[in-house]
């Protein structure tokens, strides 16, 4: 890819009114194939939302060393789970990829070294979502991973570098769980709203730090005490909530949407900024 292709980019795509940024709390990956309040949910965004020119997607399912963003024409689709229905692995989601909005957004990100793959794809935290919002696959879609070596700030700093593409109508989702503790999950309760105590203290916390634009006491998230210890016992899943956190300007307002708890210790919780 050279620089004029990043031109030939930036003019193929003029200025556009500022696309919103989604926090997507993806769960099970059975929500892909299952009809339920949170994939309606998914359906309605995507019904409403202008359509977008394209996707940068952060997933919590793609962790690296070091900050990388898919840059293949056509992304495979990856199922990277175990023990579900064999028609979940047969589910496709052949949406193109977009190599010059790889190349603009390793150019845009100056605090790091971004660097170009051609070898990941779409995985479940991205394509699970995705498909319920555009499921004719025509939206050019591209990942950006999760760096395992670098603190909550690092990720926040990062996004910010990411505003320009808004105005290039380029939605920007970042796809986890605010609360996300398997080890502890009620499985006899899946089916219904339920938290343990301090999923619920998590989960009101949170959400009054998202409300009262608090990003600094969700940034320090391990500073927060038992309840944040026992929701993010591993921050993959909740680190894609501070991309899209991180992309909020005064003008915008927030909305949540699909906040419940479900298993005791998850949280579906989403949220779009625009």
């Amino acid at each position: 890819m050279q620089l004029r292709d990043l031109s030939r980019w930036n003019a193929s795509l003029p200025n556009t009114e500022k696309m919103p940024v989604l926090f997507l709390g993806h769960g099970s990956p059975m929500n892909a194939i299952e009809e339920n309040q949170f994939v309606t949910e998914f359906r309605k965004l995507g019904q409403e939302l202008t359509r977008p020119q394209a996707i940068l997607c952060i997933s919590a399912h793609w962790e690296t060393r070091g900050t990388f963003v898919t840059a293949m024409e056509h992304p495979q689709t990856i199922h990277d789970f175990g023990g579900f229905p064999q028609a979940l692995f047969d589910v496709q989601y052949p949406a193109p990829g977009s190599p010059q909005l790889a190349l603009a957004t390793q150019k845009l990100v100056t605090s790091t070294k971004v660097h170009l793959d051609d070898k990941w794809g779409l995985d479940h935290g991205s394509w699970s979502v995705i498909k319920h919002m555009y499921p004719d696959a025509q939206v050019p879609v591209i990942q950006m991973s999760i760096d395992y070596t670098q603190p909550a700030r690092y990720h926040y700093h990062l996004a910010k570098e990411l505003a320009a593409l808004r105005h290039k109508g380029v939605l920007i989702v970042g796809s986890g769980n605010m609360i996300h503790n398997l080890r502890r999950v009620a499985w006899d309760k899946l089916n219904a709203p339920y938290a343990y105590d301090w999923a619920l203290e998590a989960r009101e916390t949170m959400n009054n730090a998202i409300l009262t634009h608090d990003h600094q006491t969700l940034i320090d998230f391990r500073k927060q005490g038992t309840a944040f210890d026992l929701s993010i016992p591993t921050p993959e899943h909740y680190l894609p909530l501070l991309y899209t956190l991180a992309l909020q300007d005064d003008h915008d307002e927030v909305q949540l949407f699909n906040d419940e708890p479900v298993g005791g210790s998850l949280s579906m919780t989403s949220l779009k900024i625009a």
